[in-house]
C-alpha cells in the first residue's frame, strides 16, 4: 500500500513569540518546537518515519507563516526516493508567507536512488515584506555505495509564481544532460539556495547580499562549482554542483550562515540537527 501523507504547519506571532499549530494525516510528524535563539524564531524538524518514498507514495506539506512570525524548518536526514517500476512518487511542498513573515526552509538532501521515478516540487507565495530563505539539494545515486544513477527519472520544480521558476527532468539515460559541460558535467549532486522577498529589494541591499553570497562561495570546498546571481529584484539565487553531497551541502550551509546575519542580523550558527 502506498503512503499518502499530509502535514500542515501554521506559525503565528503571539506577542514576542512565534508559535506553531499543526495537523497531520499519515506518517509525517513534527518534533516539538524549540527556541534556541529566543522566542522570536521557532525551530522545527519534520520526520517521515518510513524513511523514503516509492512508486505511488505522496507527501503533501503545507507551511503557513503568519504576519511577523519567523520559522526555521529542517529534517533529521535525507529524503529518499527509492526505485519504482511504473508509478511516480511525489513530494509537494507549499509555502505561504504573510506580511512581514520570515521562513527558512532548510531540509537535508534528497537522494534519487537508481531506478527511481520521482516528482519533487515546492512553491512559495510571499506577501509584501515577507522574506524566504530556502534550499533544495539533490543527490543522484549513491556513489559511495557503488550504486550510480544509471536508471531513473527525477522531475523537479521550484517556483515562486510570477517571479522565479527552476525546473528540470533529470533522466539517467540522457548522457548529454548528465555528462556534458552544458549539463551537469559529470557531477551527481546539485543544489539551489534562494533568498526571496515579497516586494522589490532595494538596490543597495540586493547588491550587498549578492556580495556576501559570493564571498561565502569563495570558501566553498574545491570540488564544488557554484555561482550566485540576482535574476530579478526579488530573488537572489545560488546554484551549485559537486560530485558528492557533503561538500555541496557544506557550501550552501556556508552561504546560509553568511546571509542570515547580513539580511536579518541573526546568528549563522547551524541548527544542531545538522550535526546529528
Amino acid at each position: 500500500m502506498p503512503w499518502h501523507a499530509r502535514l500542515s504547519l501554521d506559525y503565528q506571532r503571539q506577542g514576542e513569540r512565534t508559535v506553531l499549530q499543526h495537523s497531520h494525516d499519515g506518517p509525517l510528524r513534527i518534533f516539538k518546537s524549540l527556541y534556541p535563539e529566543g522566542n522570536a524564531v521557532c525551530h522545527n524538524v519534520i520526520v517521515h518515519p518510513p524513511g523514503g518514498l516509492v512508486g505511488g507514495d505522496r507527501l503533501d506539506i503545507g507551511v503557513k507563516v503568519g504576519a511577523g512570525a519567523h520559522a526555521l524548518i529542517s529534517t533529521p536526514g535525507a529524503t529518499r526516493f527509492y526505485a519504482s517500476d511504473e508509478a511516480f512518487a511525489t513530494q509537494q511542498v507549499r509555502l505561504q508567507l504573510d506580511a512581514g513573515a520570515r521562513l527558512e526552509w532548510l531540509p537535508l538532501e534528497t537522494i534519487a536512488y537508481p531506478g527511481c521515478r520521482a516528482d519533487n516540487r515546492w512553491s512559495a507565495t510571499l506577501a509584501e515584506d515577507a522574506e524566504l530563505m530556502a534550499w533544495d539539494v539533490t543527490a543522484l545515486g549513491l556513489p559511495g555505495a557503488a550504486q550510480p544513477y544509471e536508471q531513473g527519472d527525477f522531475h523537479q520544480r521550484l517556483e515562486i509564481p510570477g517571479c522565479w521558476l527552476e525546473q528540470a527532468r533529470i533522466a539517467a539515460h540522457d548522457r548529454r544532460l548528465m555528462d556534458s559541460p552544458l549539463g551537469l558535467g559529470g557531477h551527481r549532486c546539485l543544489g539551489t539556495l534562494v533568498f526571496a522577498t515579497g516586494g522589490p529589494l532595494a538596490r543597495e541591499r540586493r547588491e550587498r547580499l549578492l556580495e556576501v553570497a559570493r564571498e561565502a562561495l569563495q570558501q566553498a570546498p574545491a570540488e564544488v562549482v557554484a555561482g550566485a546571481t540576482c535574476p530579478n529584484d526579488r530573488v537572489l539565487a545560488v546554484r551549485a554542483v559537486a560530485p558528492l553531497v557533503e561538500p555541496l551541502m557544506a557550501c550552501l550551509q556556508g552561504v546560509w550562515a553568511a546571509l542570515r546575519p547580513a539580511a536579518w542580523g541573526l546568528s549563522g550558527v547551524a541548527p544542531r540537527i545538522w550535526r546529528v
